[in-house]
């Protein structure tokens, strides 16, 4: 698995729209700012989020964009699969795969098998409420003064 740059501004879109979840709509040109992300890359960006029904938007002077569901029913995993594709090392462990003779006996695909495993393991359990509130803890970090 590989994140390219548009799946980098993915995420981090979505995880600004969970950090301003029930807060108010977002503009993309101040998402953008934020996230250090080109506006009109950006914006294609935000469709394709919003035709993979992860995000929402509203039109107009008011209007803006917002995720479609709460930031803990969002995992890591659903933003990488609709913008980067599969995230399977090898085609060959995808189930029903049968293009390969050595299927049963490659020592490979094993490997690769416990590779996606580990990675599906991570991505799919790491929600952006998560994010956002290790986020919010760094951010509470105690000063001491004298």
């Amino acid at each position: 698995m590989k994140i390219t740059h548009k799946g980098d501004y993915a995420l981090k879109a979505v995880l600004d729209l969970a950090l301003h979840y029930e807060q108010e709509l977002v503009a993309s040109s101040e998402m953008a700012k934020r996230i250090d992300a080109p506006v009109k890359f950006l914006e294609q960006i935000l469709l394709d989020l919003k035709k993979g029904g992860i995000i929402r938007s509203r039109r107009g002077v008011e209007g803006g964009y917002l995720l479609s569901k709460a930031p803990a029913q969002i995992a890591v995993g659903d933003v990488i699969r609709l913008i980067e594709g599969p995230i399977e090392p090898i085609a060959c462990v995808n189930e029903g795969y049968a293009n390969c003779e050595d299927l049963r006996k490659c020592v490979f695909r094993d490997i690769f098998q416990r590779v996606f495993e580990a990675t599906a393991d991570i991505i799919d359990n790491i929600t952006f409420e998560d994010l956002v509130l290790k986020i919010n803890s760094r951010q509470q970090v105690l000063t001491y003064s004298i």
